[in-house]
């Protein structure tokens, strides 16, 4: 199941779904769990840090009054329920997103060939991991990339044979694997005529790499939305042609993208001329 109901308050309880600020969110969108009531405990025994952290001064409640920060994800659905979406600790922050991996894990597994998913960040990027081995990374790739937002979908994509589990059976997230930087090329195939050319300068220089060959990946080679995005405004101003971020991700390689561009020929590159200040200085200037 995609969600995963877990009922209503009991009696003498009550919730709170609320955001980062502490406001109620409104039904259907997720909030963190926050507990009140008779029943609430006190704090944790001997823990002072903890319990600062985790009981908290109730703002809707009487004066003094006090809730418990459960550290859960959920959404009201509308006949009052509560669908658990995940943990606030499973959050990560790409690029100064905050993501919920379980979102686009839901996507990645609605693919018909992925039989189990997990996302990981370092911060700059977004990891997924797919399992069977054989499944073609590039059409899950795809598939994400028409669902959800271009921060959301993974940057670089590792297909394994099973996911590594802890004892409990959660997803051990410390034993998946490194994404292998050798893995994201291929054999290396030069530039056949003027636009390709053009388009893996453009390639190399937004990644900064040394050389980028017509089928390397953009994204397998680190590419990103924000790279992306700039990628695709130098593409404009070389080649007078505005293309979507969506485009890139269905076609990732010079190859691909220069089949998308058309009859479009690169432009000259401006040329730097020499001209004196008003000092008497030389300048440059384009």
């Amino acid at each position: 199941a995609r969600t995963v109901p877990i009922g209503r308050p009991m009696d003498n309880t009550g919730l709170y779904l609320l955001d980062e600020r502490l406001r109620p969110v409104p039904p259907g969108v997720p909030g963190e769990v926050y507990v009140t009531g008779t029943g609430l405990a006190r704090g944790y025994a001997h823990q002072p840090d903890v319990t600062a952290g985790r009981f908290v001064a109730d703002p809707y409640g009487p004066a003094g009054g006090r809730m418990y920060r459960t550290g859960d994800l959920a959404r009201y659905r509308p006949d009052g329920v509560l669908e658990f979406d995940g943990r606030v600790d499973a959050q990560l922050k790409v690029r100064g997103f905050r993501i919920e991996p379980a979102e686009v894990e839901a996507v990645l597994t609605g693919h018909p060939d992925v039989t189990h998913a997990t996302v990981t960040g370092d911060g700059e990027r977004l990891i997924g991991y797919l399992v069977p081995a054989d499944v073609d990374a590039a059409a899950v790739r795809a598939h994400a990339a028409r669902t959800l937002p271009d921060h959301m979908v993974p940057s670089v994509f590792v297909t394994l044979d099973r996911l590594p589990l802890t004892g409990n059976g959660k997803v051990d997230r410390k034993a998946l694997p490194a994404p292998d930087p050798s893995a994201a090329r291929v054999e290396y195939v030069a530039p056949r005529d003027e636009r390709e050319t053009a388009l893996c300068a453009l390639f190399a220089e937004v990644l900064k790499a040394p050389r980028v060959g017509v089928h390397d990946n953009f994204f397998d080679l680190g590419g990103h939305s924000l790279l992306a995005t700039r990628l695709l405004n130098r593409v404009r101003t070389r080649f007078g042609a505005s293309l979507s971020v969506a485009t890139l991700f269905d076609s990732p390689t010079v190859a691909a993208l220069a089949a998308r561009l058309g009859g479009a020929a690169p432009r000259s590159r401006p040329k730097l001329r020499r001209r004196t200040g008003s000092a008497g200085a030389d300048a440059d200037s384009r």
